[in-house]
């Protein structure tokens, strides 16, 4: 069963926009990832995935915590991002929601197979994601890629 993964800060979730984000973070105030605006029309891949996942895609979310490696920031950093998934995409049944300490080899985080897919918008863990055996895509492509399968 191919599975597709996405990434969620830079990919699909704008993190990088919210006002003083980084300053937020470095407070170890999970806010910015509550407040993120959507990366792209959210209803219409939901839409899609939807579908894909009716057609046997597994779909899942693969996305790091903050840098630091506060537990008790960490915690509520992963709390952040599912209420923002339950928000913005409640109509997506997502097989897997993995948030794992920021720079863990994605691929073993998702413990990929061949030919699984991954949208992120960091160029390092999409070969990272390939090295391992997968397909990786920019945020870009991910559209034009969903709905081509």
């Amino acid at each position: 069963m191919q599975k597709l993964w996405f990434d969620m800060d830079g990919t699909i979730a704008n993190l990088y926009a919210v006002e003083n984000w980084l300053p937020k973070l470095r407070a170890y105030d999970p806010t910015p990832y509550a407040e993120a605006a959507p990366m792209l029309r959210l209803s219409a891949l939901a839409r899609v995935l939807n579908k894909l996942r009716r057609a046997g895609y597994e779909i899942g979310i693969v996305s790091w915590l903050s840098k630091d490696p506060d537990p008790v920031y960490g915690a509520a950093v992963a709390d952040a991002k599912r209420a923002w998934l339950a928000k913005h995409m409640p109509s997506v049944k997502w097989d897997a929601i993995v948030i794992v300490p920021y720079g863990t080899p994605k691929s073993e985080a998702a413990n990929i197979q061949p030919h699984d897919v991954l949208f992120d918008d960091e160029e390092n863990n999409i070969i990272e994601w390939e090295e391992a055996g997968g397909w990786g895509f920019d945020p870009a492509e991910m559209m034009e890629f969903l709905r081509s399968i």
